[in-house]
């Protein structure tokens, strides 16, 4: 009897590698590992998003200022870029993303904002990662899609805010608006609009596109009009500078959407597809658009109409395809167009620079059409299961229109307090100086 019962002890021992192996299999598929070529990847679209700020962006905005005003553009570009990168490590990436108290199925606080529970970037470590890249470069990446959308704000109060008041507003607005509205989007399983609502966003034409462009007609309307516009002529005076930043913009911005996909794949590789077609086609749109309009084809025209296809191509850059990114790129170059001339006109607003023209516009369209052109008849991926084409666009539209309406009253709101408290427009000598003088008590140009 002992012998049996040793016999069948044995046979236990045996057999329990064979009944262990499911688990320690299903154990070694979801624990994540580090992959070098996704990591290399993530590196270099990086450093592309960055660049899209310095010195891509500064440079498309300084060309369309007035020549004594090229460098408080330039500073402003600059200065965001530190001041977002030092708020990001102490809590704006906790608030972004992290997702303590989130539930798949449940709506509560955690679906609008994280928590403080990676301020100072706690946990994040050498060895810590965030599927299959390092979590330090998740989060460096994730801070440049926070420095550029403020500073493409930048574009629509140009050549009449006071430095102060921008560092003051731009801290708050950070703070107040671009963290909740990415937390909403990208936070994961429980967040608001991407989870709940079931909204696509692959690279952020809400949280990017369409909170700075909105934000920045608040700020053009709250700051009121240019010293002697629309009357006096202000055309941009360095076009050299513009089309150079844009050709930077086009070039980072590949970081910008196919590293989104956060791994080197096929999902990264259709999203540079599509992006470089949507612009080349958004390109010739505004340039076609312009030139039956008012007889010739300009630099501007071309670069803005570039500019339009990538803001309007990105929410879908990873699940349309390549007839969708024709349709997007035709779409954003036409009515971003007509919205940064016949309809800015018409209203009377000074957005300097276009920024509400091309981001708020040009975002908001890429988020609808993202619903339609995610669908299988039209190239793209397929839809999510349970959704249909309907359901998708209602989706696409509550996001895009919650997102907008959140950010114009929070904006504005935010406007007043700084305007309250240190004020927000330089005075009339100044602004007639110019800024670089005025304000940082230098020349762009020593003539």
């Amino acid at each position: 009897m002992m012998r049996s019962m040793q016999v069948v002890k044995n046979i236990g021992w045996l057999a329990l590698p064979a009944m262990l192996a499911p688990t320690l299999a299903l154990a070694q598929e979801t624990t994540p590992t580090l992959s070098s070529g996704d990591t290399a990847w993530m590196l270099t679209s990086t450093a592309l998003v960055l660049f899209m700020t310095i010195p891509g962006l500064s440079l498309f905005y300084a060309g369309m200022v007035r020549a004594k005003n090229v460098l408080s553009v330039m500073m402003q570009c600059f200065a965001i870029t530190a001041l977002v990168t030092v708020l990001w490590t102490l809590y704006g990436y906790s608030l972004a993303f992290d997702t303590t108290g989130m539930v798949a199925d449940t709506i509560n606080l955690n679906s609008f904002v994280g928590t403080l529970s990676k301020a100072f970037l706690s946990g994040v470590a050498v060895d810590s990662l965030s599927g299959t890249i390092p979590e330090s470069v998740f989060m460096v990446f994730q801070m440049t899609f926070a420095i550029i959308t403020p500073a493409l704000i930048v574009g629509a109060f140009a050549e009449r805010m006071k430095f102060s008041a921008l560092l003051l507003f731009m801290g708050l607005w950070l703070t107040v608006v671009y963290l909740p509205i990415a937390h909403m989007v990208w936070g994961g399983a429980g967040s608001l609009i991407g989870s709940h609502w079931g909204v696509l966003d692959f690279a952020g034409g809400t949280v990017v596109h369409i909170n700075a462009g909105v934000a920045g007609l608040v700020a053009c309307l709250v700051l009121g009009k240019r010293k002697g516009y629309p009357s006096t002529a202000m055309p941009p005076h360095n076009l050299n500078f513009t089309i150079v930043g844009a050709s930077m913009l086009w070039v980072g911005w590949f970081g910008f959407n196919a590293g989104s996909a956060l791994a080197a794949n096929g999902s990264a590789g259709m999203a540079m597809a599509v992006t470089q077609i949507a612009t080349g086609m958004a390109a010739l749109a505004w340039m076609f658009a312009e030139w039956l309009t008012h007889g010739k084809p300009s630099v501007l025209g071309i670069a803005s109409g570039a500019v339009a296809g990538l803001v309007a191509i990105t929410p879908a850059s990873g699940t349309a395809g390549p007839m969708g990114a024709l349709l997007i790129g035709l779409a954003s170059g036409v009515i971003c167009f007509l919205a940064a001339t016949k309809l800015k006109r018409a209203l009377g607003y000074d957005d300097s620079l276009d920024a509400f023209g091309v981001h708020a516009v040009g975002g908001y369209l890429g988020a609808i059409l993202t619903g339609l052109c995610a669908d299988k008849m039209m190239g793209g991926i397929g839809l999510a299961d349970g959704m249909t084409l309907g359901s998708q666009l209602l989706a696409q539209f509550k996001g895009a229109t919650f997102t907008l309406v959140y950010t114009a009253i929070m904006s504005f709101i935010l406007l007043k307090i700084v305007d309250v408290v240190i004020g927000l427009r330089v005075t009339d000598e100044q602004e007639t100086e110019g800024l670089d003088i005025a304000l940082h008590d230098e020349r762009g140009y020593n003539l």
